[in-house]
C-alpha cells in the first residue's frame, strides 16, 4: 500500500526519467542545509552536463558559508519550468514559501527520509543513504556523468554535513567509499570541513553561550533542552541561518539520550529539532507532533504564539512517552 501511495521508482527509472525530460526546476527545503543544497546544485550540474536546462530555487536565503560552491554554479532563469524535482524534501510543507505554488506539482522527489509523505507524483527513496547527496552521487555514476571538482564539492559537502563529518550512526561503508572517490578528484576536503565544522561567527558563539547557560534537564537527566528566542537573536546579532549544527549540542552531554532544541521563528511559531541516541527513536517523537525525519535526527514545527514554555511542555510529553516505550527497564523521574 505504501509503495502504491508513494509511486516508488528504482534508481534506473529515475535516471531514465532524467534523460527523458528537460526544463528542470530543482527545489530544496526551507532552512537549507548542506545536504539539500549539495543535492540541488549537484543535480543542476549533472543535468547541465547532459545538455538539459535546469535551475535551483530555495524557499529561504542560502547561508553565505555555502558560497564556495553555490556561487560557482550557473543557475540561470530558463523561461519555462516543465519538470519539477525536489531533493531532500520529505514533506511538501518543507517547501515553505514555495509550497503553495509547487507543493502539488512535484514530478519527482529524490529523498532519504523514511518519513517521506509521498507528496510527489514519483518518489525515489533510499532511507539507508546517510545523506541525500549519496543518492545523487549514485545517479551521477549511473548516468556516466564525469564528476569534476565543482560537482564533487557539492556532493562531499552534503555527505559530510549530514553525517556530522562522518561521526553520526547513519555513516556506512558506502558513505566512506563515496567520500574517498570524491577526494580522489582533488577537492580540498579540509577547507570544506573547516568551513562546515570549525568556523563560527562571534555572534553564533555568543548565542550558543547564552543558550547553553539556560539548558534544562529532564527525566533523570536523560533529556536536555535548549531554547532559542527572538530576544536572544536580537541581543547577540546572530541570524537563524548561522545556527546549522546547534541541534547536536544538547545530545553531546554525557548521559543524555534525547537532545531537544527549540527555536522561535522570526515570523512566528517554533521549530523543534530532536537528536537521540539508541534506543530512542527521534522520528517517532516528532511524528507524534506532526513532523518526521530519521531515527536519530528529526524535527517538527508549531504555529502561532504559543510561548516557549507551552511548546516545551508539549514536546516533553511525547519524549517521555516514547522513552517509556523505547527504553524499557530504564527509570525516569
Amino acid at each position: 500500500m505504501a509503495k502504491e501511495k508513494r509511486n516508488l521508482m528504482s534508481l534506473e527509472a529515475v535516471c531514465e526519467f532524467l534523460r527523458a525530460n528537460d526544463d528542470y526546476l530543482i527545489l530544496t527545503h526551507k532552512s537549507p542545509d548542506g545536504d539539500t543544497l549539495g543535492s540541488g546544485f549537484a543535480l543542476l550540474l549533472i543535468l547541465q552536463s547532459m545538455g538539459k536546462k535546469a535551475r535551483v530555487i530555495c524557499p529561504d536565503p542560502i547561508p553565505e558559508k555555502y558560497g564556495f560552491f553555490v556561487s560557482e554554479c550557473e543557475n540561470p532563469e530558463i523561461g519555462a519550468d516543465k519538470t519539477v524535482v525536489a531533493v531532500d524534501v520529505a514533506d511538501k510543507k518543507l517547501l515553505g514559501a514555495l509550497c503553495e505554488v509547487y507543493g502539488d506539482e512535484v514530478d519527482l522527489t529524490i529523498d532519504h527520509h523514511l518519513s517521506n509523505t509521498g507528496y510527489a507524483k514519483r518518489t525515489y527513496l533510499d532511507d539507508g543513504a546517510a545523506a541525500n547527496c549519496e543518492i545523487i552521487f549514485s545517479i551521477a555514476k549511473m548516468l556516466s556523468v564525469e564528476i569534476n571538482e565543482l560537482l564533487a564539492l557539492c556532493l562531499y559537502t552534503g555527505i559530510s554535513t549530514d553525517t556530522g563529518c562522518f561521526r553520526f550512526s547513519n555513516t556506512t561503508e558506502k558513505t566512506f567509499l563515496a567520500a574517498a572517490e570524491l577526494m580522489k578528484i582533488g577537492i580540498d576536503v579540509f577547507l570544506v570541513n573547516r568551513l562546515m565544522f570549525e568556523t563560527k561567527s562571534k555572534e553564533r558563539l555568543a548565542l550558543e553561550a547564552e543558550a547553553l547557560g539556560n539548558i534544562e534537564y529532564f527525566f533523570g537527566d536523560k533529556c536536555a533542552v535548549i531554547a532559542i528566542t527572538k530576544e536572544m537573536y536580537e541581543r547577540t546579532g546572530c541570524k537563524d541561518e548561522e545556527l546549522e549544527g546547534i541541534t547536536t549540542l544538547p545530545r553531546t552531554i554525557e548521559g543524555v539520550l534525547a537532545g531537544i532544541t527549540i527555536r522561535e521563528k522570526e515570523n512566528g511559531g517554533y521549530r523543534v529539532s530532536v537528536r537521540t541516541y539508541a534506543p530512542l527513536d527521534a522520528s517517532e517523537i516528532c511524528a507524534r507532533l506532526g513532523g518526521g525525519g530519521h531515527v536519530r535526527a528529526a524535527g517538527c514545527e508549531f504555529k502561532g504564539d504559543l510561548g516557549i514554555e507551552k511548546v516545551k511542555e508539549t514536546v516533553l510529553e511525547q519524549v517521555k512517552a516514547v522513552m517509556e516505550e523505547d527504553c524499557a527497564g530504564i527509570t525516569f523521574n
